[in-house]
């Protein structure tokens, strides 16, 4: 259920939060959570940019930017605390709809995205472990494009109606409980405008993390995809449009994914396949056990 958050001024601002700046640098204005209208189980820090869902559940995390963005605005946020008991991570998208207006939804796909004006996409796990740094966007032919930090890119969604105001959207979900904005930028003819800029973000810290699922312990299995529509029936683990994860280990994103594990899955590098096997036992995409692999550049 969404609801409206009363925090105090110190806390988070208005919903609107000052220029930092003064106004007087040409930024695209402070970029924050919309403090109106949230998910029931987020809890909103740091001036606005910190968004956290209950340990609890896996849901009710859906969250607003504080101002409409722009095309190409590219925004940059960080996971900062991961439950590796749930599946499925994080939803990113826009909505042409006032937060204030913003319908009660438990999670953004399907039940924001049955609606007309919202759009939103599911990012892969293993595009977004604990510290991870995502950068999406909305480009003028009204695709959602996803970087990882690593320069990977790939299409969440397609069919965005850029002639309209649009509010970015981010669902806190699942494996992921809490993210950071970390700002935004856009490039143009005269340069590049970024949003106002803001204190240096704390360093991330896996203390208030569960990460149970290397440790060998069972984790929930919650699918959501079983009641979306067709064209969003994908395993929390596919790779959205575009991004061939096949091509690069899912670990160390510097190396082919050139080892077939016995689940089925090629996903890692030798040297990852071996460390992930020996130290963990299970396949990082699906979590099921490691009982073999096989390098395909083996003759």
């Amino acid at each position: 259920m969404l609801h409206e958050i009363k925090l105090s001024t110190a806390e988070c601002g208005p919903p609107w939060p000052p220029h930092l700046c003064g106004g007087r640098h040409r930024c695209l204005g402070p970029l924050a959570f919309h403090t109106g209208s949230a998910g029931s189980q987020i809890s909103l820090s740091l001036g606005g940019r910190r968004a956290e869902r209950a340990r609890g559940t896996f849901q009710n995390g859906v969250v607003f930017s504080s101002r409409p963005v722009k095309v190409r605005e590219r925004i940059r946020l960080r996971v900062e605390v991961g439950d590796q008991h749930w599946e499925g991570a994080l939803r990113l998208g826009f909505t042409a709809v006032p937060p204030v207006w913003a319908s009660p939804a438990a999670m953004a796909i399907p039940h924001l995205t049955d609606k007309p004006g919202y759009w939103a996409g599911v990012v892969p796990d293993s595009l977004a472990p604990l510290g991870s740094e995502l950068c999406f966007w909305v480009d003028p032919q009204g695709r959602v494009i996803l970087e990882n930090s690593s320069g990977r890119r790939g299409v969440l969604q397609e069919g965005v109606d850029v002639r309209r105001k649009l509010w970015a959207m981010i669902d806190v979900y699942g494996q992921t409980r809490a993210v950071l904005l970390l700002g935004s930028e856009k490039k143009g003819k005269f340069g590049i405008r970024r949003s106002c800029p803001t204190p240096p973000p704390p360093p991330v810290s896996r203390g208030d993390s569960c990460l149970c699922v290397p440790k060998g312990r069972t984790f929930h299995v919650h699918r959501s995809t079983a009641s979306l529509p067709q064209q969003q029936q994908l395993p929390d683990t596919a790779p959205p449009t575009g991004v061939h994860l096949e091509e690069d280990c899912s670990v160390c994103l510097s190396l082919r994914a050139s080892v077939t594990l016995s689940c089925g899955h090629r996903c890692l590098c030798i040297p990852c396949a071996t460390r992930v096997a020996e130290e963990f036992g299970n396949c990082p995409l699906c979590r099921q056990p490691i009982i073999g692999f096989c390098d395909v550049h083996e003759g």
